[in-house]
């Protein structure tokens, strides 16, 4: 099963506050989990576009005003679902935020 690990943080970072994924970034990667990863650039410099009423309307900066954004991703390819959360665990220790696992499901809406 294929699982999006959705990696959150604060928007602003405290002096001192690093990512540190390299515990899971080794288990994940010698077990073959490890699909794809990804590091979002900041969200004050994303866009947000919206349709409403057949009206399109683009947004400068992030879509919430909320202290915490998702600064990144992996996709883990497991067995179970309580194994997407052993791995998110090994990512969450080392940063501040949480981690969010959530699977993956194809077109025809059934979980990969």
């Amino acid at each position: 099963m294929k699982f999006l690990l959705n990696l959150y943080r604060r928007a602003v970072a405290l002096p001192g506050e690093r990512l540190d994924h390299e515990e899971f970034l080794a288990t994940a990667g010698q077990a073959g989990e490890l699909v794809s990863a990804h590091v979002f650039a900041d969200p004050s410099i994303s866009a947000v576009v919206w349709a409403r009423d057949g009206v399109v309307t683009v947004t400068e900066g992030p879509y919430s005003q909320t202290p915490d954004h998702v600064a990144g991703q992996y996709v883990v390819d497991c067995e179970s679902r309580e194994r997407a959360v052993e791995l998110a665990a090994l990512i969450a220790g080392g940063q501040v935020g949480g981690v969010e696992v959530r699977p993956l499901m194809d077109s025809a809406g059934m979980e990969m």
